[in-house]
């Protein structure tokens, strides 16, 4: 039996067009998105972002099989021919919080329907993986059902350099309202809380969120103190035992 991949969709990386029907419905990744721009399944995954460590699935109805590629292995924890996939394999390396969730996905992979999931994996050393999944119905010859194929795309590294790259500009924000506040307190004798309060009062006057404020606010003053502030300053930092 020959099988069609009716979402061969690879060209996009480079810009060309894919040969899968757009259109394709998807369960919990990027709903809008898709549905704004039209993609399919394997578009999805494929057309959008970053290349990342991908690879393939094949689900056959025929037997309930499962073909995954080396990579795929890999990401569960497995060596290329190691183990013959199956969907109990599968389910127990779903994460404990996703498994109600992957399971309604396993109905539409069973149902050769469209589908795109984010979810967890723990692999055979006990790390966590973040993965995306997507898949399209796969025909045969006389256009019958016969399964489905798909990607699985590996976002873990992504993913945490994107946490990493928040978190940092959350310090930063964090760090510019503390040293405005600072200047606050010091200028007029006041508490940090009531220093908060006027950025904040500040804040709504101008619409700008605090953390604006406080940059622009520190901008404007740095390197404005008069000649006997910096010789307070000074004073009070030599001469503090």
């Amino acid at each position: 039996m020959t099988v069609n991949f009716e979402d061969e969709a690879v060209g996009r990386r480079n810009g060309q067009a894919g040969a899968g029907p757009s259109g394709s419905a998807c369960d919990e990744l990027m709903t809008g998105m898709v549905e704004d721009r039209g993609l399919g399944a394997v578009d999805l995954v494929l057309g959008l972002g970053e290349p990342q460590h991908v690879g393939r699935f094949r689900f056959f109805l025929d037997g309930q099989r499962w073909e995954w590629s080396d990579a795929v292995a890999r990401m569960h924890g497995y060596e290329p021919g190691q183990v013959e996939p199956t969907t109990e394999l599968l389910l127990q390396h779903k994460h404990p919080e996703d498994r109600e969730r992957v399971a309604a996905v396993l109905d539409h992979v069973l149902k050769g329907k469209p589908f795109s999931s984010r979810h967890r994996i723990i692999d055979t050393g006990g790390r966590t993986r973040c993965v995306v999944v997507a898949g399209d119905r796969m025909v045969d010859d006389s256009g019958a059902l016969a399964g489905t194929s798909g990607f699985y795309v590996d976002v873990t590294d992504s993913l945490h350099s994107d946490i990493t790259n928040v978190l940092e500009a959350v310090a930063d924000a964090r760090a510019k309202i503390e040293q405005a506040k600072g200047v606050l307190m010091s200028a007029y004798g006041i508490s940090a809380e009531r220093a908060f309060d006027l950025l904040v009062w500040r804040s709504q006057e101008t619409n700008l969120k605090v953390r604006d404020l406080a940059a622009r606010f520190l901008e404007a003053v740095a390197g404005k103190a008069s000649a006997d502030t910096r010789t307070h300053v000074d004073h009070a930092l030599l001469t503090l035992e």
